[in-house]
């Protein structure tokens, strides 16, 4: 009954976090990030990283994507495609180059500069949505590219990551099936939430069953997500997307109103904590350099990159800059990708621990920036849409 305990834990002491946060003018996901750091092994060491937690936590973050699916504005994200798509190809580029550079500057092998430059490149917009939501701009021009710029990210960086794993002889990839895999998740995609999310939820909203119309739409962010991760894509890529098409169903504010109190009030806490578990410091004294150098190179490369694509496609700049901030985090995005260099070679084993606590600083700036440059943006509603 262990983790009955550390569940009590984790809740309450989110909960207390998140509202010293606000307390001090911060979102309230800042501290609840810090309150993984706390409990973990960082500092107390009560909770360690385990696999209740860390199914537990998948879940919590598939399900903060769905329902950023289900608030998202999808003639806006039509709108804005083209900055979304500029802000994550400029957001490669960057961090890409910056990583790269930085890691031959510290004497690494060809091979694991070129990974830790593609590491560099991983985007994991759920903690970003978080703060979004909290500051009401979930829906704005800049949310919706950030969550636009997001999809394109997780596809080019999967791309990328396979092309090194082959190149570099670590695992044989045909390049051809990898983007026909994902070709066909997105006509499939397409394809359901045109007509079969729509069906589906007809059907179920038959049933004399308690809550039925709220299992209906977990069911279907389930599903997208495994099929996602199935096709080689991100799984939150599958639940955003069930979010999406539930959003153009008259079963949107049900699901919606319903799902929220469980999903906040258990699910995603446990999310935020695992990301903090996941620092140690043990070790770190002697890469000090190292990991700061890096969190600083990983913020400003992806953080210009972003801005510099939303500026070419018509953002002002302060706008420009609250969209290339909410790129920054890493998040669980890169620490899969980490773990997958760490088991293939890719990753200096030597690094590891200071790449992971990179990640993590990443993920706890990003909340804090957005919220300083959006008290600086204003109204930005009444901007030029970019078709």
């Amino acid at each position: 009954m262990e983790f009955i305990l550390h569940l009590a834990l984790i809740l309450l002491f989110t909960k207390i976090a998140g509202q010293l946060a606000l307390k001090i003018g911060q979102p309230s996901v800042l501290g609840e990030l810090l309150a993984g750091v706390i409990l973990g092994p960082a500092v107390l060491g009560w909770i360690q990283q385990t696999s209740f937690i860390h199914e537990f936590s998948e879940i919590g973050v598939l399900v903060l994507m769905f329902i950023a699916g289900l608030e998202t504005d999808l003639q806006q994200l039509k709108e804005n495609w083209k900055s979304a798509f500029a802000v994550a190809v400029l957001g490669v580029i960057f961090p890409f180059i910056g990583g790269y550079s930085l890691a031959l500057a510290f004497g690494m092998s060809q091979g694991h500069a070129l990974f830790l430059a593609l590491l560099f490149c991983a985007t994991s917009v759920s903690i970003s949505v978080q703060a979004l939501k909290e500051m009401n701009k979930l829906n704005s021009r800049e949310g919706t590219t950030i969550l636009g710029a997001a999809v394109v990210d997780d596809i080019l960086v999967v791309v990328l990551l396979a092309v090194l794993m082959s190149v570099l002889g670590t695992e044989s990839v045909s390049l051809g099936a990898l983007i026909g895999k994902k070709v066909l998740f997105f006509g499939v995609i397409i394809v359901a939430c045109i007509w079969l999310i729509p069906l589906a939820m007809k059907l179920f909203a038959r049933f004399k069953v308690s809550e039925t119309i709220v299992s209906a739409g977990i069911i279907l962010a389930l599903v997208f997500s495994y099929f996602a991760e199935y096709m080689g894509v991100a799984g939150i890529i599958g639940a955003f997307a069930a979010g999406i098409a539930i959003s153009q169903t008259e079963y949107k504010d049900v699901v919606e109103h319903k799902l929220e109190p469980i999903a906040y009030g258990v699910f995603v806490p446990v999310f935020f904590v695992s990301i903090g578990l996941n620092i140690s410091l043990d070790g770190v004294g002697s890469q000090i350099l190292f990991i700061v150098l890096i969190s600083i190179m990983a913020i400003v490369t992806k953080l210009l990159g972003g801005a510099l694509g939303a500026r070419l496609t018509g953002f002002n700049g302060r706008s420009s800059m609250a969209i290339g901030t909410g790129m920054v985090s890493r998040g669980e995005v890169a620490l899969i990708i980490a773990g997958t260099g760490l088991s293939s070679g890719l990753l200096d084993p030597e690094y590891y621990t200071s790449i992971i606590i990179m990640v993590i600083v990443t993920t706890l700036v990003t909340p804090s920036m957005l919220k300083f440059i959006f008290s600086k943006t204003g109204d930005t509603s009444q901007q030029r849409s970019v078709s």
